[in-house]
């Protein structure tokens, strides 16, 4: 689906550091994220890695010499500081910070630097000596001043032998926000959208809760895919075991009465509320400050009061409002229900039963239902799924405005 790197141009600037090495996973994870990207190497980092090496990952030609007429980027030094829509320097040692806080361009990266007006992504990786110096402390800051998007580095097995700060940032944090950077210029950028998520758990006693089989991972697919097309997006959960999602104001809310007061807390500005949380019907009259024993007893009574239905009492003309619903039975029927009952836009219902293990799995198979009618969906992923969520709520959100 929409994945925000999918066809940009990335310029990998790639220096002399040890962990020069790992330029070549990233290369590799961005092509794979569909990016074009174009490797430039300082000389430092030619003597660590091969150039034919990111010339077979990323199958275009490495920039590594300001003046060889033969390459592409001899031809015109500045020639892809031109094209690319976002810069990412990894490894950057603390010679190459210094040349790019000072504006040296003396190397395939340190000049695309200077020339580019696209975004920038620095990761750090050194010696923790040389990172702590003040020199280079300075440095970072003058370039935190010019935006520059710093990350890491971290504390880790150092090449020296040692541990301590100076580890380089690993691939996936770094995609993670090359993605935001990129999505900022998406097609939801300026909406404001609330994604709740997981399971609740309503405390029995101070050890026990009573809570459902939902996992969060929909509403988490959901809230990332909107941070993908560029929307501000707050996540409210009761998910603790899922990673937080880079660029998502992410609230925890662990019981339906929580739930209920962040929801109308984040609401007040949204323009769409997704609730993906499977919200408890029910919760204990009253909890138990002990625990509550089984010797002598062989039944266990409990008394249990109505929660508040949370999508049905949130109210706004402008809106819009997404449920779900997981049924065992009359899926089409009962959502329909709820549709109109709770004065929904959107309904995502998905069956449940042993063809559909919904709770935990990376994929789901549901049915959009709104006034128009139905639309049956095959067994996707559910970050796509997210995706489809946001395309009607687009419209949606169009046709209010």
């Amino acid at each position: 689906m929409k994945n925000p790197l999918k066809n940009c141009s990335i310029g990998l600037g790639v220096t002399g550091s040890i962990a020069s090495y790992k330029a070549l996973d990233l290369a590799s994870k961005l092509v794979q994220q569909g990016a074009s990207v174009h490797a430039l190497m300082t000389g430092g980092a030619t003597k660590i890695v091969t150039p034919l090496a990111f010339t077979a990952i990323t199958h275009n030609s490495v920039g590594v010499d300001l003046y060889d007429p033969s390459s592409d980027i001899g031809m015109d030094h500045v020639s892809v500081a031109k094209t690319i829509n976002l810069l990412i320097i990894a490894p950057a040692t603390a010679n190459t910070i210094a040349k790019m806080a000072f504006g040296i361009a003396d190397n395939p990266v340190t000049t695309t630097y200077l020339a580019t007006e696209s975004p920038v992504i620095l990761v750090p990786a050194m010696d923790g000596n040389m990172y702590s110096n003040k020199a280079t402390q300075t440095n970072l800051n003058i370039l935190k001043d010019r935006e520059v998007k710093i990350i890491g580095p971290y504390k880790g097995h150092l090449a020296s032998g040692l541990q301590g700060i100076g580890r380089m940032a690993e691939t996936n944090e770094i995609i993670e926000h090359a993605k935001l950077i990129i999505a900022q210029n998406g097609d939801m950028a300026n909406y404001k959208i609330v994604v709740t998520a997981g399971g609740t758990k309503e405390p029995l006693d101070p050890i026990r809760v009573i809570t459902n089989r939902s996992s969060g991972k929909m509403g988490f697919a959901i809230a990332e895919a909107a941070r993908d097309r560029g929307a501000s997006v707050t996540l409210i959960t009761s998910s603790i075991e899922l990673p937080n999602i880079l660029g998502v104001d992410t609230v925890i809310a662990k019981t339906a009465d929580e739930m209920a007061t962040q929801t109308k807390l984040h609401i007040k500005k949204a323009d769409a509320i997704i609730m993906a949380a499977a919200i408890s019907d029910w919760k204990p009259t009253v909890a138990s400050l002990e625990k509550i024993k089984k010797v002598g007893a062989n039944t266990l009574n409990l008394e249990l009061t109505k929660t508040e239905d949370v999508i049905a009492s949130i109210n706004g003309s402008e809106l819009i409002k997404v449920g779900f619903a997981a049924e065992t039975e009359n899926l089409v029927q009962n959502a329909k229900i709820k549709l109109k009952e709770k004065n929904l836009d959107l309904v995502v219902a998905n069956q449940i039963n042993q063809e559909n293990p919904v709770f935990g799995a990376e994929t789901n198979k549901v049915v959009f239902i709104d006034k128009h009618g139905e639309e049956d969906l095959p067994e996707i992923p559910k970050y796509d799924i997210g995706h489809l969520i946001i395309d009607r709520l687009k419209t949606m959100v169009n046709k209010n405005a």
